[in-house]
């Protein structure tokens, strides 16, 4: 799995050199790459060896295909998320936004963080909806073979079921996350150059990325139980 979270976090640095298409392709893969990360827990648990490249085969099985067209609709569902949380607020952005750029005007970010701060709210929640949408709706496609819209309800119903354990889920890793940085900015604080602070922190964010990547998995068999035999890829 380590090895899986550095195959991942190089495809993440490919599509950042790619901009603007390659962040895009990358959220259109998420839901495949969902499915190959639980086809490769799926495989410790049976105590088969993990193969990067081989869980790669899934694009070229129907699931894969399917996948796609899922990671289509996340994009679209995330980009009519944003429109609907900033299109309201876009006259004050713009305003904030002019106002910092204007030699004539006093210099201030703040009137632009107030301006963005009620739509990244919105955005804030409008995304976790579509998150709860999609958590489990990867793998039912590829595992249950449920249509898009039934894997998109059955997600958002378990999601739902399971707040209180999701809500500790997502509060234990953003912890882990902010440790991760605030140990990073503390290192750099007392003298050590940023160079050495970001090779140590690389090895370890990749190690929290794995652990996180295994944890997809009991999300799915707590709520879910045992894969179904036969389902997905070998």
């Amino acid at each position: 799995m380590f090895t899986w979270a550095i195959s991942i976090g190089l495809l993440v640095l490919i599509a950042s050199m790619l901009v603007p298409i390659g962040p895009v392709v990358f959220v259109v893969l998420m839901p495949a790459i969902t499915v190959m990360t639980l086809n490769a827990c799926r495989d410790i648990e049976a105590g088969t060896p993990v193969q990067p490249f081989r869980l790669w085969r899934l694009m070229g099985q129907p699931a894969g295909r399917r996948l796609l067209v899922a990671g289509v609709v996340y994009v679209l569902a995330i980009l009519l998320a944003g429109f609907a949380a900033f299109l309201p607020f876009m006259g004050s952005i713009r305003e904030a936004a002019a106002d910092l750029i204007d030699p004539g005007q006093p210099q201030s970010m703040m009137a632009l963080v107030e301006a963005v701060r009620t739509p990244l709210f919105v955005f804030g929640l409008l995304y976790l909806v579509i998150a709860a949408l999609f958590w489990h709706a990867p793998v039912l496609v590829a595992w249950h073979g449920l249509e898009l819209r039934k894997a998109l309800f059955f997600s958002g119903i378990a999601c739902w079921r399971n707040k209180g354990a999701f809500l500790v889920y997502g509060m234990v890793w953003a912890a882990l996350i902010a440790i991760l940085e605030f140990a990073a900015v503390l290192l750099h604080g007392v003298g050590i150059p940023r160079e050495i602070v970001g090779l140590v922190q690389m090895p370890v964010s990749f190690v929290l990325a794995a652990g996180l990547y295994c944890s997809f998995y009991p999300t799915y068999t707590t709520v879910f139980g045992s894969p179904p035999e036969g389902s997905g890829t070998p």
